[in-house]
């Protein structure tokens, strides 16, 4: 509990939260206006509207390799749970996380875990570290852009902007790897997260941080140590699948080879980190990928660059939001059943 005198800083710091909220909405908002106010909407219904029949077979076992991915560094993380058991975890709680406020995600993965047998402590455990893993994929991503776009030759900004990725990917997994491998640095960083999360408004004890922290350390060194090379080759896998499915809905739009494959994915994946912001930086991103496909080759028409990323969207966000329907459905189901079978 804070004392009196931290109350109106705390009270200062939950207003300044709010603001920034509030400017990163706008922001969104804005760019979703200004990128919607000069579409001809009327020539994108025309695209999407020569999907051919067999679309969505291709793109559903596109998202299905996508989530596959994802999910397999918390299947290698946690012993015992598998694939099959992550791809539901994974899936269902983001359909919570996305619907309900936090932490109903968390209490629905602790829930599955313990339905399963498995200690949710570890279950958590291995949750954290494969999101922490998740975060430094995320700004790799783009130095693999980079590898991608040499092909066609690199741009002076696009250096600068996965380097820049590179070393924000760098300090998170030696953050990471600082916690996992000394307890002194697990318990400092454990403080420090405490200090940090206090000063925006949320009290927080330093001493339980620290010790949930080297309790973290405690119950993720050995896996950490095994999988965490093979995480990180699985979560970039993840998103070259993802950059996938951003190629196939182009391309099944009528966008055709005069924006090379080349253009495609490595934009995608050096822009990557933009995901980041809400929705998976859904507006933001999807107008700077237009507008650097357009830099670049400009004879093609903006109409079916916008059709096609409402496809990737439609699969990439509506489709995951299916897929963690299903998931809850069937883990409830199976639940159900289990109680029938002892009861």
């Amino acid at each position: 509990m804070p004392a009196p005198a931290d109350r109106p800083a705390n009270g200062r710091a939950h207003v300044w939260r709010r603001v920034v909220t509030t400017v990163v909405v706008a922001a969104v908002l804005w760019a979703l206006y200004s990128l919607g106010s000069q579409v001809d909407w009327t020539a994108v219904g025309e695209a999407l509207g020569t999907l051919p029949w067999w679309s969505p077979p291709l793109l559903v076992a596109l998202l299905l390799l996508r989530q596959l991915l994802s999910s397999a560094p918390l299947a290698r993380v946690v012993e015992g749970l598998g694939w099959r058991r992550a791809l539901h975890n994974e899936m269902a709680a983001n359909l919570v996380a996305t619907l309900a406020p936090p932490p109903s995600d968390l209490v629905l993965r602790v829930g599955m875990f313990r339905s399963w047998r498995i200690d949710p402590v570890d279950g958590m455990a291995g949750v954290t570290l494969t999101t922490v893993v998740f975060w430094g994929v995320r700004f790799l991503a783009p130095v693999l852009g980079l590898g991608v776009l040499a092909i066609r030759g690199i741009e002076l900004h696009e250096w600068w902007f996965a380097i820049a990725s590179l070393g924000i990917a760098a300090a998170i997994l030696v953050a990471l790897t600082l916690v996992v491998r000394s307890e002194r640095w697990a318990h400092t960083l454990g403080r420090l997260g405490a200090r940090i999360v206090t000063r925006f408004g949320r009290p927080a004890d330093g001493a339980e941080w620290a010790a949930a922290v080297g309790g973290f350390r405690e119950r993720v060194s050995e896996s950490y140590r095994r999988h965490l090379m093979p995480s990180i080759a699985l979560g970039l896998g993840g998103v070259v699948a993802e950059g996938l499915i951003l190629l196939a809905s182009l391309r099944l739009v009528g966008v055709g080879a005069s924006l090379s494959t080349v253009e495609i994915l490595g934009v995608f994946l050096l822009l990557y980190p933009l995901t980041i912001l809400p929705f998976l930086g859904f507006g933001v991103l999807d107008a700077a990928l237009i507008a650097a496909w357009l830099t670049d080759t400009p004879a093609v028409p903006e109409a079916t660059l916008v059709a096609g990323t409402l496809v990737w969207r439609a699969v990439s966000l509506g489709g995951t939001l299916v897929i963690g329907a299903l998931s809850l459905a069937w883990w409830r189901w199976s639940m159900r059943r289990a109680a029938a079978a002892t009861g």
